[in-house]
């Protein structure tokens, strides 16, 4: 008998975020989190986007043994702004046990349902910085970033059975890095410099700090058509941060300011360093934060994290120039292959700017959606 239990207290919580350590056990490809982010994520005092969300975490139990979990989110802030009444469900874990994952999809069903939503979708978590979308390509390749989901392939399956249909797909792409920067890049970035802007690079992290909110200003403003993005709160920015900026280093992470020192666009990338988390399996202590560090040694591949450019200068040159600048990092730290993170198949310009790359599409995800 499979029973369905809402989470209510601390313990219930450890359960839940140590759940997918179990289920991914013996998972290769799987990139396990950090536990201590984990329970940042998940903990209602620490993650102020829980404030402006309706939500539910729910534990499934067989045989009394745990052997899943999910969780459901109404996003209010976002379905006000798009006028929608979508509940969201992410976070799924299971065995390969189809009537588990039913139990659990229908238990949030009915609990959209009941607070007058009128279509489910998912995974997709609080916003687009979640990890979202179930893969259905790709699965025999290692993930490489932090903030992707690694299902199983019996997730879509399960999803598919119970009456889901596709609601849109993201698309991963990988290219080599070129070890000249193409001529027509360095003339393009020259002209934008020309034009009166300048690109601002570091060599410590606390230089970038300043920027921190400007850049999350922008995020904010550029972002706003990105399906499931919602604008960020100052507080859930700083949360956000204070996440991944330790993780960093600074030189993959470029700003470009405009003559009045304003800054209109940024990217921000990182080392794949998943391996070090693969050693590490969710702990940095004894020994995980020291396989992480040594993993930063050892990379080969670059991994998009973030970047946008001001909307009224888009098809200035702008990303030529941030291009320009993470080629030439890229290239001293030795670093032969760029990984672009998740591009919605809509986003035309992204797709192409990476095209023009030679890149090539080695995942994909799809989010579902049913009525309800």
């Amino acid at each position: 008998m499979i029973k369905i239990r809402e989470i209510k207290d601390k313990k219930d919580l450890k359960d839940f975020i140590l759940l997918p350590y179990k289920i991914h056990k013996d998972h290769k490809e799987w990139l396990p989190p950090l536990i201590s982010d984990e329970w940042k994520v998940f903990d209602k005092e620490k993650n102020h986007s829980f404030s402006k969300c309706d939500t539910i975490m729910l534990l499934a139990e067989k045989d009394n043994k745990l052997v899943g979990r999910i969780m459901g989110i109404i996003n209010h802030t976002y379905n006000k702004g798009h006028r929608e009444k979508n509940v969201r469900f992410c976070f799924a874990e299971c065995y390969q046990d189809d009537k588990v994952y039913a139990s659990l999809l229908q238990a949030i069903e009915k609990w959209g349902k009941d607070k007058g939503m009128t279509k489910i979708i998912g995974p997709l978590g609080f916003s687009d910085k979640d990890p979202q979308g179930y893969l259905i390509e790709g699965f025999n390749d290692p993930m490489s970033v932090m903030v992707t989901n690694c299902s199983f392939e019996y997730m879509v399956d399960f999803t598919v059975k119970q009456g889901y249909t596709k609601m849109l797909d993201l698309f991963q792409y990988r290219t080599q890095i070129p070890q000249e920067i193409p001529a027509f890049y360095e003339s393009v970035a020259n002209r934008v410099i020309n034009h009166g802007f300048k690109l601002v690079e570091f060599t410590r992290t606390k230089d970038a700090r300043p920027y921190v909110k400007p850049v999350f200003d922008l995020i904010n403003e550029s972002y706003k058509d990105i399906y499931g993005f919602a604008a960020l709160e100052d507080r859930e920015s700083k949360e956000f941060s204070e996440r991944f900026l330790p993780l960093l280093k600074p030189e993959y992470i470029k700003i470009v300011l405009d003559k009045d020192d304003k800054l209109v666009a940024f990217v921000i990338a990182m080392p794949d360093i998943s391996q070090g988390f693969r050693k590490a399996n969710g702990k940095l202590f004894p020994f995980g934060f020291i396989h992480i560090l040594r993993s930063f040694r050892s990379a080969n591949q670059l991994n998009l994290l973030l970047g946008s450019v001001k909307e009224t200068i888009r098809n200035s040159g702008i990303d030529a120039l941030l291009a320009v600048g993470l080629f030439r990092s890229a290239k001293k730290g030795q670093l032969e292959i760029m990984d672009s993170h998740l591009i919605l198949e809509q986003n035309t310009k992204m797709r192409a700017l990476m095209e023009r790359l030679d890149s090539t599409i080695y995942k994909k995800y799809r989010i579902f959606q049913k009525e309800l």
